[in-house]
């Protein structure tokens, strides 16, 4: 693989410091059987420096010309008839950027550019957020008891996450079934739901893991159980799951704690060494599940 910094290899993951065009160029086509993972909320947040961050694009269209070879490439190095999920939400604007207050529709934009690549558009749930934990955090107008008071026009509901599911064309060659112990009514009728009440926020690696003070914490980390569901579903044990942004490890630790493989890539450096970190974390608690 060119253009790779560092990386680590082991048996049951492999995490490489480098650019997510570059690692997936690597991979055989139709060889990856699952991939979840949160992409970069265009320019919302800058996590590095490097021309490679997707996040240091200047606009929108910058942001997709950038992210469309990732697109490409996903589509090739996937296997057929598998899924692929992006976490994503829409974005708040603001008058010093955009030049109005208001919400972008990023999810849609997500949903077109895949669509344009050739995925189906195959499943969406939405995910509750406490409005007040945003309004706490974000000091958001729209989410400030005040502005009902001055006017409430400019007032607004809390903005939610997304998990939005993608399928590759074609008969998957691989099926994923589930008994009725592994996956029992009551359990499926819940993930069914179209929305998702009861993802407790604080359900992340950076709030489970912190061990130490120096240890990297993530700006904004996937909860847990979301990456757990999704991948429960959508793969086999022993599958391959597919992190592009791979951040602080969060899909790959819950991949290897449920029996699967993982392959990740991540451009922050100090975000790299923390993911291997707690990807043998993860390894540890669960002991020798790969043998």
């Amino acid at each position: 693989m060119s253009n790779v910094i560092d990386q680590t290899v082991k048996d049951c993951y492999a995490v490489y410091h480098a650019d997510c065009v570059d690692m997936y160029k690597g991979l055989p086509d139709e060889s990856v059987q699952y991939s979840v993972f949160s992409p970069p909320f265009e320019s919302l947040y800058a996590y590095t420096a490097s021309d490679r961050d997707m996040g240091n694009s200047a606009n929108s269209d910058e942001f997709w010309q950038h992210y469309k070879f990732l697109v490409d490439e996903q589509y090739r190095a996937h296997m057929p008839g598998r899924c692929l999920s992006v976490h994503c939400m829409n974005l708040p604007t603001s008058k010093v950027h955009h030049g109005y207050i208001g919400i972008r529709d990023f999810r849609g934009e997500i949903i077109r550019a895949y669509e344009a690549a050739g995925w189906i558009y195959h499943s969406e749930v939405c995910i509750w957020k406490d409005p007040v934990t945003a309004m706490q955090r974000t000091k958001a107008l729209g989410l400030l008891h005040k502005t009902i008071r001055k006017d409430s026009a400019m007032s607004r509901m809390g903005i939610p996450d997304y998990v939005v599911t993608f399928r590759k064309p074609g008969q998957n060659p691989d099926p994923i079934p589930h008994d009725a112990e592994d996956f029992p009514v009551e359990e499926w009728q819940r993930l069914a739901s179209p929305i998702w009440t009861d993802i407790r926020q604080s359900d992340t690696l950076q709030y489970r893991s912190a061990r130490e003070d120096q240890d990297e914490k993530h700006i904004c980390p996937l909860q847990l159980e979301v990456i757990r569901r999704c991948i429960r579903l959508w793969s086999n044990p022993g599958d391959t799951v597919v992190s592009p942004f791979t951040g602080i490890g969060s899909e790959g630790y819950v991949a290897l704690q449920n029996g699967r493989r993982f392959l990740g890539s991540e451009l922050k450096a100090s975000y790299y060494r923390q993911a291997c970190a707690n990807l043998d974390a993860a390894l540890g608690d669960q002991g020798d599940m790969f043998g």
